[in-house]
């Protein structure tokens, strides 16, 4: 049980946010800067995006809760979201719970430092990954273990996705476009039938169709 959560928790975080995705977007966004400048980018968007989605993963349910939104519609709405996200990585096209417009891209190219916006959000927290934290959360039912699970993986694929930022330019050379490119869709497919099966348990724990 403990293995399939963190199995699940980090197979979903790693599709949402998307390390490689990320450090495609920051390599050239930072390609007319140092080194040093770059780095250090990196670093604190890494930080700023961990942030954000830790607290939305400790508060994000008791936030819903004040809202009146149920754990079965959290799970159906969340579903849908991220089979959205699963064809659109699929079919190689640009999400937008994962990445920018291109007005935010033309904003981001005149701005010196990047950091927070938008390589930390909504790049790395975007709405995907929030509503993820906040779903796989509301799993565990109160496990306190199942819970450290959750933001342990988290935590791993942010970990990943700074080190994908620090070695970003290294990383778009070897892969190149259509290394990238299978990735992406190999992560969609799976992001997919999670999606679906996100679906399924809301719509059984709902009691829609009857008991």
């Amino acid at each position: 049980m403990l293995t399939e959560t963190a199995s699940l928790a980090f197979a979903t975080f790693f599709a949402t946010i998307a390390p490689l995705d990320v450090a495609a977007v920051f390599a050239a966004l930072t390609s007319n800067s140092s080194v040093r400048h770059s780095r250090s980018m990196a670093v604190r968007a890494t930080l700023i995006a961990t942030v954000i989605l830790v607290m939305f993963a400790l508060v994000g349910e008791l936030l819903l809760a004040s809202l009146g939104i149920s754990l079965a519609a959290l799970r159906a709405a969340g579903g849908i979201l991220l089979l959205l996200m699963g064809i659109e990585m699929v079919f190689a096209r640009s999400s937008g719970a994962t990445s920018t417009t291109e007005e935010e891209e033309q904003e981001a190219m005149l701005k010196q430092d990047i950091s927070i916006f938008p390589i930390a959000t909504p790049m790395i927290a975007g709405p995907g990954a929030m509503g993820v934290a906040i779903l796989l959360m509301a799993n565990t039912e109160g496990d306190v273990t199942q819970q450290f699970i959750v933001i342990a993986s988290l935590l791993a694929v942010l970990l990943i996705t700074g080190v994908c930022l620090l070695l970003s330019s290294q990383i778009n050379r070897f892969l190149g476009i259509t290394g990238m490119q299978v990735i992406s869709r190999i992560m969609g497919v799976l992001l997919s039938a999670l999606a679906v099966q996100f679906v399924f348990d809301g719509i059984k724990q709902s009691g829609v169709f009857g008991a």
